[in-house]
């Protein structure tokens, strides 16, 4: 038997030892990579399950009608788990880089004090903006500044983070467009999905209106639609007037807010849109057109008031052209 282990250690360091070694490398580095996946991947799952299991719903995007603090587990949990697995795959490539060489040639080790001062000045030059993107990726996701699912303005981008990673965050916006966005380059972070939102509804109604009319009729198909079964679980609080916001000549702006579910503010702003114009509708209310002025192009020959410029009002005299044939 100890023959048998003999020959086979001399195989293996024999003349194909070194390529025998560097597969064994890249599918041990596979292999640990794969497990570190699922064990993240199930990790990831089993506390996104509790948290579904814990509000009773079955699909993550129930959740929007749950506690704030659920919906922000998920969706951290969500952004933890790709930030993680970035950071495996890049340390299990590198770890594997470093055995490969060390299998080719052993004396390589020895210069790895001079292949680290290269790495470091070129980190130090040209890798810079990659240490700045990941750590600056590891900052978001720790501080719960963003997760996957909320709607964010990063400035470059707005729209819904599909991805976070170790460098690069994924976001799409309504069009479709996905963005991919540097972690470094990220200077200021906008979250619509945080806590709550808010509809604003600034209405012009006319100048001579009855304005606490309007307001109570107003303030009445808000509170109707949150009396609603399938709106009251998106608006957190009953709406209100916060009053008038400006005055013309044409119209008064009346402002009428509600608090909502970060996920339902577009769709509870445009049916209470609906209901307040047929609220407006009901009371006969027409709200006034914009006036839009037009400069009109003053008379070829002038008036009193506007006297003619030469060359714009009116075209310049010229000396007619003699007929062909004619005279001169």
């Amino acid at each position: 038997m100890a023959e048998f282990w003999a020959a086979v250690v001399g195989f293996y360091a024999g003349t194909f030892g070194v390529p025998l070694r560097i597969a064994t490398i890249i599918v041990v580095a596979a292999l640990v990579r794969l497990v570190l996946q699922i064990v993240i991947s199930r990790v990831v799952n089993r506390v996104i399950s509790g948290v579904k299991k814990k509000q009773n719903v079955e699909d993550t995007a129930a959740l929007q009608a749950s506690p704030v603090a659920a919906m922000r587990i998920v969706q951290r949990t969500r952004a933890f788990g790709g930030v993680l697995s970035s950071t495996v795959t890049t340390i299990v490539v590198l770890v594997s880089l470093v055995l490969i060489v060390s299998a080719i040639d052993p004396a390589a080790t020895g210069a790895f004090s001079l292949i680290t001062a290269a790495l470091g000045a070129g980190l130090g030059f040209g890798a810079q903006n990659v240490v700045r993107d990941v750590l600056n990726g590891l900052f978001i996701v720790a501080e719960d500044q963003l997760g996957v699912g909320d709607v964010v303005d990063l400035g470059q981008a707005t729209g819904v983070v599909e991805a976070v990673g170790i460098r690069v965050t994924t976001v799409r916006d309504v069009n479709g467009t996905v963005w991919y966005v540097r972690n470094g380059e990220i200077l200021r972070v906008g979250n619509m999905s945080q806590g709550w939102a808010r509809v604003i509804l600034d209405l012009a109604i006319p100048y001579d209106a009855d304005i606490d009319a309007v307001k109570d009729r107003m303030l009445q198909a808000g509170v109707e639609m949150r009396a609603d079964g399938k709106w009251k679980r998106l608006m957190m609080e009953q709406p209100e007037i916060w009053g008038i916001e400006s005055i013309s000549a044409e119209a008064i702006i009346l402002r009428m807010v509600v608090k909502t579910r970060t996920g339902a503010k577009d769709e509870v702003a445009r049916e209470l849109r609906r209901r307040v114009k047929v609220t407006l509708d009901g009371m006969g209310l027409r709200l006034p057109s914009l006036n839009v002025a037009t400069a009109a192009a003053p008379p070829t020959g002038g008036t009193k008031d506007t006297p003619v410029i030469p060359g714009v009002g009116k075209p310049p005299a010229t000396r007619p052209a003699p007929p062909i044939g004619g005279k001169k």
